[in-house]
């Protein structure tokens, strides 16, 4: 059975990503939540549970794969690549594209907007550099939506590997209350209401745990 190792629910933007795609893959898992930045996570790294001294790691077996874009690729080896990314393939190029911009872009929303499952802060300034970033995401979830999202209220229509990158994002916009235009609004509240959002959210306010460093 697949095992999934996941930091903090109401922190950490990437276990929300690797957690995700194990639930896409429909494969029978094990969920192991382990607190970052404590003893517990110590242990887990010198146990060797995490190999990149990082969350979210998938043990298959005794393989693991750690950073959550591996996890979405080595999960659709498993089960198939249309259970992730779009058939058509320039929609599979864009979603690729902008999956991958996700994954190592956007600095300044991430500093800036952190995750944080357990609070609201409305009126939230957001500064220049993380608008700027707002406004590139909304216009990539924009074009997706238009040239490719018929068929389904996701990004390609069904919900793929291009929503779990972005779900970190779209729990950010709720948190720091930021303004968006409506086919961006749109797509915000249906991932925030798909079940594994709502199953996501439930362990996080189930947290005792609050890391001072995402709070302000």
């Amino acid at each position: 059975m697949l095992r999934i190792i996941v930091g903090n629910k109401r922190h950490s933007s990437w276990s929300l990503r690797g957690w995700l795609a194990v639930k896409q893959s429909g494969l029978p898992h094990q969920e192991v939540v382990v607190p970052m930045f404590g003893d517990e996570f110590d242990a887990a790294k010198r146990e060797g549970l995490l190999p990149s001294g990082k969350v979210p790691t998938l043990w298959d077996g005794e393989v693991p794969v750690w950073d959550s874009l591996a996890i979405v690729e080595y999960l659709a080896d498993r089960v198939g690549r249309d259970a992730y990314w779009p058939f058509d393939d320039a929609a599979r190029a864009f979603a690729r594209s902008i999956a991958a911009e996700m994954h190592g872009g956007f600095a300044p929303l991430r500093q800036q907007l952190t995750m944080n499952l357990g609070r609201r802060y409305p009126g939230f300034a957001v500064n220049a550099e993380a608008a700027a970033d707002v406004a590139r995401v909304t216009s990539l979830w924009s074009e997706a939506r238009e040239r490719y999202g018929r068929g389904g209220p996701y990004l390609f229509g069904a919900f793929g590997a291009a929503d779990i990158m972005y779900a970190p994002v779209v729990t950010r916009f709720v948190t720091y209350d930021v303004k968006l235009p409506p086919v961006a609004r749109a797509y915000v509240d249906a991932m925030v209401a798909h079940p594994w959002m709502r199953e996501w959210q439930d362990g996080a306010d189930a947290e005792t745990i609050v890391l001072d460093k995402y709070e302000y």
